[in-house]
């Protein structure tokens, strides 16, 4: 590892250096390295089949890579299960709304704080359930759900859904977010929640965010990681990359085109 790869994997609360991954003679990903930082948005952008998926599984323990190495908090993650990094503080959403239909609102999120090791915490006598309960109140209040928290979850509208699956990934207070395409399939209305969201939790833990909505991307990210091919196109900020030409050509061109 270069020293400046050393001195920016010291800041970095996540790291991905050199990732490979081979099917068969196909390269998914081809040599992939990104640094992921504490309280910020990094947004990973590209054409369908770039490698933005292969990447999110990889450095959610989902997928291991034929060569390269994951890295959290300094430690070596490569070879982690997706639970041990959920215990380690790695949260990931995914595409598809994953919460409790038949659970209202609240009991999905009591649910979720349940789960987590810390929240568990939580359940032990009267003062630690009072403690839990705030919590709830907090995490319904921060995604703007007070109002249904009682209302099923299967019940809710989809915007309002993918609002509670966030809502719920955050309850375990993770110290990285993985969110993949989190405003897809939403109507107008909900992008804004959702983004207004992220945003929110972006002040207190990292997020990594694969988004086709480019001017979500624009909005939230402070650096952008272009994917093509399963390589690094390009990084910087929105600006920087959107004046790219190879962007241009490989991306941002075809979406305005569309």
């Amino acid at each position: 590892m270069a020293s400046a790869d050393r001195e920016r994997a010291a800041t970095s609360l996540l790291t991905a250096r050199d990732l490979t991954v081979r099917f068969g003679d196909f390269e998914a990903l081809r040599g992939v390295s990104i640094d992921l930082d504490t309280r910020s948005v990094h947004a990973v952008i590209g054409p369908n089949g770039a490698g933005k998926t292969t990447l999110f599984n990889v450095i959610s323990g989902f997928m291991k890579p034929t060569a390269g190495q994951v890295r959290l908090n300094g430690a070596n993650v490569t070879a982690a299960s997706p639970n041990r990094l959920a215990r380690l503080g790695l949260a990931r959403s995914f595409q598809i709304c994953s919460i409790f239909p038949n659970l209202s609102v609240a009991d999905n999120i009591r649910t979720a704080l349940a789960l987590n090791v810390r929240g568990l915490q939580l359940l032990r006598g009267r003062s630690r359930r009072d403690e839990n309960e705030a919590r709830v109140r907090h995490l319904l209040d921060q995604g703007g759900l007070m109002d249904e928290s009682e209302r099923r979850a299967a019940d809710l509208p989809y915007g309002r859904r993918r609002l509670l699956e966030i809502v719920t990934t955050i309850a375990i207070a993770p110290k990285f977010l993985l969110l993949d395409e989190p405003t897809a399939g939403l109507a107008r209305e909900d992008i804004a929640p959702v983004a207004g969201l992220i945003k929110t939790v972006a002040a207190t833990c990292g997020v990594l965010l694969v988004e086709h909505n480019l001017q979500v991307v624009k909005s939230l990210a402070a650096k952008v990681t272009v994917l093509a091919e399963g390589s690094v196109l390009c990084e910087g900020s929105y600006d920087e990359v959107a004046r790219d030409p190879r962007v241009i050509n490989a991306y941002i061109g075809a979406e305005r085109r569309a």
